[in-house]
């Protein structure tokens, strides 16, 4: 089968997280992405640590599939090699600095004034107008501007999210915009200008605890590792761990008093009757759970909670994400080459019956100078 985005070409002058994680969602299903790096330098997400085969955790997770040019976009034979590059690509992706791309010629109205069927695709922190526009953003600070790290973490202290959550967002949306365009571009012509800004993208996934305390007219519920507005749903001691479940309706808290409980009677009770209730009375309600849980191994409350039909789970580590036994019973980690050697990455969520997704190398820094030189440009020498 060949892959959907096969005869695709992605220009990607992209660095860090948000505009990576687009491109190689687009690598991954067969488009053709040429990622622009700094010369000397590269992408700076090549430093970030070097845990991986002494390379970056978030370079590999994002690069694969990729080729690297190193280009100095400022010299103008490399400038005029990216035009080039982009007067035959289908879509320029670039997450530059606040009116770096204005200054280059490369922003969508120039580009697409020459090629209405080019979509082009820009990423920034606050979007193009407003007194933010010009503001430097980062994800922890995306976090912050939209109240994430104040819905986040203990009453007494409030804490980030522990991924990348703010870039991630961003990626996901750009992603599926250009597949939207790609999708009209089949059917008009027509290509498309972009752009997703990452208090939008984090902010749209932000909606449910604004709304929450704007029209509840209260502040933020900061509950750790329990749910704020849903009980019981969080972590519970048990004699030898902690298990976490999860009562969404009536009839599950009937089932989960009756069944795993024991203690029928405490459906009707007052403090529990409705969700409503629980979230008031939630620290009574923990300790008469934790009560019954503390002769039971975490196991052995988990096959209670399991055959009373009770959601639970266990808490892991990363590192136990990566010994998941219902990943390793699927198959779902391939190995995927790097410069230092293979690393073991998981498959793209979207599973597509007979099709495997393409999962090329990560590249090292300028491994296609030569070729991407050779093809859209006079052969000349590699500068170092």
């Amino acid at each position: 089968m060949r892959p959907p985005l096969e005869g695709i070409t992605v220009v990607a002058l992209e660095q860090a997280v948000a505009a990576p994680f687009a491109s190689r969602q687009l690598a991954d299903l067969g488009a053709r992405v040429i990622k622009i790096e700094r010369r000397g330098a590269g992408d700076f997400a090549r430093g970030y640590d070097r845990t991986v085969h002494g390379q970056s955790s978030y370079f590999v997770w994002l690069n694969r599939g990729k080729e690297s040019v190193e280009l100095d976009i400022k010299d103008p034979a490399d400038r005029t090699l990216l035009g080039t590059m982009i007067g035959r690509a289908d879509v320029f992706l670039q997450n530059l600095a606040p009116g770096a791309v204005e200054r280059l010629g490369l922003d969508a109205g120039t580009l697409r004034a020459e090629r209405p069927e080019l979509i082009h695709c820009s990423i920034s922190g606050y979007g193009p107008e407003g007194p933010y526009r010009t503001k430097k953003a980062y994800d922890l600070l995306v976090q912050c501007e939209t109240g994430l790290v104040m819905s986040t973490g203990t009453p007494d202290t409030p804490a980030k999210a522990g991924i990348s959550i703010a870039d991630i967002a961003t990626g996901m949306y750009a992603y599926s915009g250009i597949l939207t365009a790609l999708y009209e571009r089949e059917r008009t012509g027509e290509g498309a200008s972009l752009h997703v800004a990452m208090i939008d993208s984090l902010g749209e996934w932000m909606s449910q605890p604004a709304y929450f305390s704007r029209y509840g007219q209260e502040p933020p519920r900061r509950t750790a590792a329990a749910h704020p507005s849903i009980s019981p749903y969080g972590p519970f001691r048990t004699g030898d761990d902690k298990v976490f479940l999860s009562v969404q309706s009536e009839r599950e808290w009937v089932v989960l008093c009756r069944d795993v409980l024991a203690r029928p009677e405490l459906a009707e009770d007052p403090r529990f009757r409705t969700n409503d209730d629980r979230v008031r009375n939630d620290d009574e309600l923990t300790a008469i759970l934790e009560e019954t849980f503390t002769g039971l191994t975490a196991d052995e409350v988990g096959d209670l909670l399991e055959r009373a039909g009770i959601a639970n789970a266990r808490l892991r580590t990363p590192e136990q994400f990566t010994r998941h036994p219902q990943l390793a019973a699927r198959n779902r980690w391939r190995a995927v080459e790097t410069p230092a050697g293979p690393l073991e990455a998981l498959l793209p969520p979207v599973e597509v019956d007979g099709r495997e997704p393409v999962m090329g190398p990560v590249p090292a820094l300028g491994a296609h100078n030569e070729s991407i030189r050779a093809e859209f440009g006079a052969r000349q020498e590699v500068r170092t």
